[in-house]
């Protein structure tokens, strides 16, 4: 180990835990590139997206947006200092969004190989730094469910999907091979925002709400409860999902979810609404486990934990997107007890990925 190796193990020791960030945001330098060809030559004309990469991610000069665009692509030396001066320990690291979802079938299973190649590799050289999650196109489930089978093989410890795939949702069941691989390697999925679908983005892109404002929660938020009342995790009930956010507001409705849902079924107005096996708000305390990423207030993580269960919720820093060091230290401040603070920063993210 090296001496700066060594200073951060003996400074966890002091404090009792690790902290390991659980939603942080990584792109080779082929997506960008890509990216930004895709919406120059319009072979995808999402608004979305456009407003994204199209935008400002992509060509903004701004120190912002180069800060973020040099964060991404690095897994060596620049996210190691971020994190030294930071004081995280490890990064769960995931390609970001529109991820492969962006491009058509054959490039993205392509660029999905790509991505998960040069994220296992940067795992194996740093492993006790990083842990990365596997990239898949869901644009070819059943090539998807392989590919998370070889990451997994990799030693990537977890699926990222971007949420939607060109306005389409997991709900639909020609995705199910991905849930279904999930599942028999007992590897969580995490549900990363993207700008909304379609239907949804429009008057958000009005008043300037698409982005991670707004527009990311409403579009997870949706995508979660379609997997939900769709019986995903009725067919799938071992089934691990990922939320950052602090689960995209879904704990502060889970009393009016089951209300609804019950009056729904119980009308017959929806032909979709079926009765589930359990209640919304269950599938919520028992499938899906949520992270804080850029949501550091400690009433908010104080709450989630109450009516979520305190195993259920994960740090996480949201980087390099909200690189904000001063945001560590307000959740070391948390009231929680020693144990307490060790299970947010460190044992729920290890038993959840498999650390």
């Amino acid at each position: 180990m090296s001496s700066t190796d060594d200073a951060r193990a003996a400074a966890a020791r002091e404090r009792g835990y690790e902290r390991i960030a659980t939603e942080e945001a990584w792109a080779p330098e082929e997506f960008l590139k890509l990216w930004l060809e895709t919406a120059a030559n319009g072979s995808n004309d999402d608004p979305g997206f456009l407003s994204m990469w199209g935008g400002f991610y992509g060509n903004s000069p701004s120190a912002r947006a180069t800060f973020i665009r040099e964060g991404l692509t690095s897994l060596g030396e620049r996210r190691l200092a971020h994190m030294d001066e930071s004081g995280i320990d490890r990064q769960v690291i995931a390609l970001t969004a529109p991820g492969t979802q962006a491009f058509d079938r054959d490039t993205g299973v392509a660029m999905a190989t790509l991505a998960n190649d040069q994220l296992a590799e940067a795992c194996r050289t740093h492993p006790t730094r990083f842990t990365g999650l596997t990239a898949v196109a869901p644009q070819a489930p059943d090539l998807a469910a392989k590919e998370i089978e070889r990451g997994h093989g990799l030693g990537l410890k977890g699926v990222i999907i971007n949420s939607h795939t060109h306005s389409e949702y997991l709900d639909d069941k020609k995705y199910w091979p991905i849930f279904e691989a999930a599942q028999a390697l007992d590897t969580p999925v995490y549900l990363h925002p993207t700008t909304p679908s379609r239907g949804l983005i429009q008057p958000m892109m009005d008043v300037g709400l698409e982005g991670a404002i707004y527009g990311f929660s409403v579009e997870v938020a949706l995508h979660t409860l379609r997997m939900i009342v769709a019986g995903v995790f009725d067919e799938f009930p071992r089934l691990k999902l990922v939320v950052g956010h602090l689960g995209e507001a879904l704990p502060f409705w889970l009393y009016r979810l089951d209300y609804m849902h019950a009056a729904s079924v119980r009308s017959g107005r929806y032909e979709t609404m079926k009765p589930l096996q359990r209640k919304v708000s269950e599938y919520l305390r028992e499938n899906v486990w949520v992270t804080t990423s850029g949501m550091p207030a400690a009433p908010t993580i104080m709450y989630c934990r109450e009516v979520l269960g305190a195993e259920r919720v994960l740090y996480a820093m949201d980087y390099p997107y909200q690189y904000e060091p001063d945001e560590v230290t307000m959740q070391d401040e948390l009231p929680l007890d020693a144990a307490a603070k060790k299970q947010f920063f460190q044992t729920n993210a290890e038993h959840v990925f498999g650390l």
